[in-house]
């Protein structure tokens, strides 16, 4: 005899919406319910499917990461190690960008949200509680840029030029007071709006205040909350935050042009001239750049440091802007692989060595144990850029490889390494400890804006698969190793399944949809036909590839 029990676990706004609810799948067809369940995250995570020769790869690709960002990052917005239900504003923008294959509505809808948390005077709420928008005004620096770098994103990706002319109120409230690190209160909607490209503008005008080196001011933390002290005094400056700075400006440029804001292009320009002159003069430390400088003008993540040496996001972003001088960013990205990754430990270092004794004070970055966290662990957000770089260098065995080394499933593929690693094998976690006896320990798990970026860089960065509106182009940058990968993209009605294989292809099936830029780069013209398409395309060697290996690639069965 076989029975079946079902459990029902919900939660709702009141007793009476509970037990309409209770009753409501009382008399459902409970196996139907289920299968309209499956069948919606079918839909999202099966937007894009990939078959590599890395089944580890494969697996995270194909649902569980889609599936971190969404369910408990947009969505849940908590978990084990962090339960508050609020909206990060510069965390759920990044993860909103994960969301632009499959489900650019929330984006969309997400990006409108952030706008509305910005005050008249330009600043943001850092966090907010969606219930009453009670959150925390801060002088964190790098907020309000995250807006326009997402709303690029998303236009790059869906071709919606319209969302930059809607209508988005601002909140006003209690400004900071000198000295005043951050206010937690409730501030007021205001009767103020202005358009969603208006909030973009006045978000990055924020940042035109320079330190004495001509660098961004770092405030109380410039991506990493930890170094609040870094620049509390409002002397501090980031390096990372000008590379940021950078790209976001030039990038945001073509779209000022075209609403004819020409002024404003040409300041952005001007800032973006400056900047670079800035980093090359005063963010070369010799062997790569440093992190940024204190508000006593002692450099950070430079040579002379005895602690945070050398620090991961400022070399990545060095490439990833364009800013720097070429060959000073391969060198630099080289020695960030050199001193960062550990393959024995199975950990890629956010920087080394870790804060725990050294002068002037960082912040409360230095409160968590070395290797721990955002002090020299690997906090796996900040590291995965370090992909996007090699992949954007044509590094493709080293961009291949630190993704195989930040997989979960290469940590748990024994016994030992499942003792080692302790956490789930099927979800990124935000940090992996770098310190004895805990070296290879994952912590906070689910929580982490890892996800949607380790999403992006497999898909974009490794595959090369980036849409852009009506079309996709395709870049590859994989090992030399593989013989071929596919990839399976839904259009509307229509399935694309893409071929890329090395060998003598003459030309890609389907030539009037597919359009050979380069040897090496394919840009695929998508139409809603219905149906299936199926395309072959060359697919040629990556223009260099590092010839170290980050770790372990083995497929997983």
């Amino acid at each position: 005899e076989t029975t079946t029990f079902v459990l029902l676990l919900g939660a709702t706004d009141n007793a009476d919406a509970a037990s309409a609810l209770i009753a409501k799948y009382a008399a459902a067809d409970l196996d139907a319910a289920l299968a309209n369940i499956a069948a919606h995250w079918e839909d999202v995570v099966g937007s894009v499917q990939v078959t590599t020769p890395d089944r580890a790869m494969d697996i995270m690709l194909n649902g569980w990461l889609l599936y971190q960002t969404l369910a408990c990052r947009m969505w849940a917005r908590t978990a084990f190690y962090q339960a508050s239900g609020a909206y990060g504003f510069r965390d759920q923008l990044q993860d909103s960008m994960a969301l632009v294959n499959a489900r650019p509505d929330l984006t969309r809808e997400h990006i409108l949200r952030a706008a509305s948390r910005q005050f008249v005077e330009g600043d943001v709420q850092h966090w907010w509680l969606p219930q009453r928008g009670v959150g925390v005004r801060t002088r964190i620096s790098d907020d309000t840029v995250w807006l326009s770098y997402c709303v690029l994103h998303y236009i790059k990706g869906t071709g919606d030029m319209g969302i930059l002319d809607a209508q988005v109120p601002f909140i006003e409230g209690q400004a900071l007071q000198p000295g005043e690190h951050d206010s937690f209160y409730q501030p007021n909607i205001s009767e103020k709006s202005a358009t969603l490209y208006d909030h973009c503008v006045l978000g990055l005008e924020r940042n035109t205040a320079r330190g004495e080196h001509g660098l961004p001011l770092f405030g109380t933390g410039d991506w990493n909350d930890g170094m609040n002290r870094v620049g509390e005094a409002g002397k501090g400056e980031s390096v990372w935050l000008a590379w940021f700075l950078y790209a976001t400006l030039a990038a945001f440029e073509p779209v000022a042009l075209a609403r004819g804001d020409r002024k404003r292009a040409a300041q952005w320009r001007k800032s973006r001239a400056g900047l670079q002159k800035a980093l090359e003069e005063h963010g070369w430390d010799g062997q790569w750049y440093r992190r940024g400088f204190f508000d006593d003008g002692s450099p950070l993540g430079s040579a002379q440091n005895a602690e945070c040496r050398i620090d991961s996001i400022a070399q990545s972003w060095s490439v990833i802007s364009n800013a720097a001088a070429p060959d000073r960013a391969a060198q630099a990205l080289d020695e960030a692989f050199n001193q960062l990754v550990r393959p024995e430990d199975g950990v890629a270092m956010l920087f080394t060595p870790p804060f725990d004794t050294s002068l002037p004070d960082p912040g409360y970055v230095k409160a968590y144990p070395p290797g721990i966290r955002e002090n020299g662990g690997q906090y796996t957000h900040g590291v995965i850029w370090a992909i996007f770089a090699h992949a954007k260098l044509g590094q493709a065995d080293r961009a291949a490889a630190m993704f195989s080394l930040i997989n979960p499933i290469n940590h748990a593929r024994n016994e030992t390494e499942a003792r080692r690693y302790r956490v789930e094998p099927y979800v990124i976690a935000a940090d992996v400890y770098s310190v004895a006896p805990n070296t290879g320990r994952g912590g906070w798990t689910w929580y982490t804006g890892a996800s949607g970026w380790m999403y992006r860089a497999g898909i974009e960065a490794i595959l090369g698969i980036v849409r852009e509106g009506d079309r996709l182009v395709i870049k590859p940058c994989v090992p030399a190793s593989w013989e071929e990968y596919s990839v399976s993209i839904q259009y509307k009605s229509t399935r694309y399944d893409i071929m890329l294989r090395r060998g003598s292809i003459a030309s890609a099936t389907l030539d009037a949809l597919v359009t050979a830029v380069s040897p090496a780069e394919y840009v695929v013209k998508l139409e809603d036909r219905g149906g299936e398409i199926r395309l072959s395309i060359p697919l040629e060697a990556s223009a260099a590839s590092a010839p170290e290996s980050a770790g372990p690639q083995q497929s997983v069965a």
